[in-house]
């Protein structure tokens, strides 16, 4: 027996980071939604626990992504009492990597959520989620792929049903925003604040979007000390036609637009090909 499912890509549409708490952790607040594209996975039963990784990004994935599918699992048979589950799991790698969008933690997440369903483990959503954090403070919000606030460290979760599907065009120059090195930069001169805004009044697509153009992400100016090359991203993305919003998305260095409807979105993919670039039209928010 095989299942498959998504991966998805993870979308900050904010970011609000504090300072390094004495814990070493920084705490944050955003509001998480998920993209109708992603990372392919497929797990089938098998004698052992094996990986397999295919897709344009495969090669470039130096064992993190991998790792991270592996630590997951390997928790979710200790948490079932089975050991190493025994499935065999093929990653097929169509996001970037080290790219802002949650791509590991993901990965593994929806490895975790397959591999219980296909071995019919005795395990509710609670357990899954606890399993999910051992990949790191992404993993529960990654098993549960539905728009959320996540505050906290980013494990605090709050399920947002409201939120409307909003039409967006995801963009990588091409260039990785390693997270340590961002948050690092951002210790050197903490701008931020882990402040969390006050709900919109009005859930329509429009008034959602205006309501974004009042927030932030405190990653974004540490980011482009890293990785410079996210400001030719932006740039481009603001100028395509039709764009409301652009915005970097968690540490980069993947920036996001949105705009009005899908035929917006499609035509502003055309006018940002560019050499070494990755862009997706996608549709954000939507739950398992």
């Amino acid at each position: 027996m095989t299942l498959r499912g998504l991966a998805p890509a993870k979308i900050n549409l904010f970011l609000h980071v504090g300072p390094v708490a004495d814990d070493g952790y920084h705490p944050l607040a955003s509001l998480v939604a998920f993209a109708d594209v992603g990372d392919a996975l497929t797990v089938t039963r098998a004698g052992a626990l094996s990986l397999a990784v295919t897709g344009p990004f495969g090669e470039a994935l130096a064992g993190e992504g991998a790792n991270l599918i592996l630590r997951g699992l390997r928790a979710l048979g200790e948490a079932a009492g089975i050991g190493a589950p025994p499935v065999a799991v093929t990653l097929d790698k169509q996001l970037p990597i080290a790219a802002g969008l949650g791509g590991g933690s993901a990965d593994a997440g929806t490895a975790i959520r397959l591999a219980a369903q296909l071995l019919d483990l005795d395990l509710d959503e609670a357990a899954l989620e606890a399993v999910a954090g051992v990949v790191g403070a992404d993993g529960p919000m990654c098993l549960r792929a539905r728009p959320a606030w996540a505050t906290g460290r980013g494990d605090d979760l709050r399920d947002e049903p409201r939120l409307p599907p909003l039409h967006a065009v995801l963009l990588n120059p091409g260039v990785a925003s390693p997270t340590g090195a961002v948050y690092r930069a951002y210790d050197d001169a903490p701008a931020g604040g882990a402040d969390c805004p006050e709900a919109p009044a009005d859930w329509s697509p429009a008034a959602v979007i205006d309501w974004l153009k009042g927030q932030r992400n405190d990653l974004e100016a540490p980011a482009l000390r890293v990785t410079p090359g996210i400001a030719e991203a932006l740039s481009a993305m603001r100028a395509a036609p039709g764009c409301r919003l652009t915005r970097m998305s968690g540490s980069g260095a993947t920036v996001f637009g949105l705009f009005e409807d899908a035929a917006s979105a499609s035509h502003a993919v055309g006018s940002l090909q560019r050499s070494g670039w990755w862009v997706r039209a996608c549709v954000l928010a939507g739950a398992r």
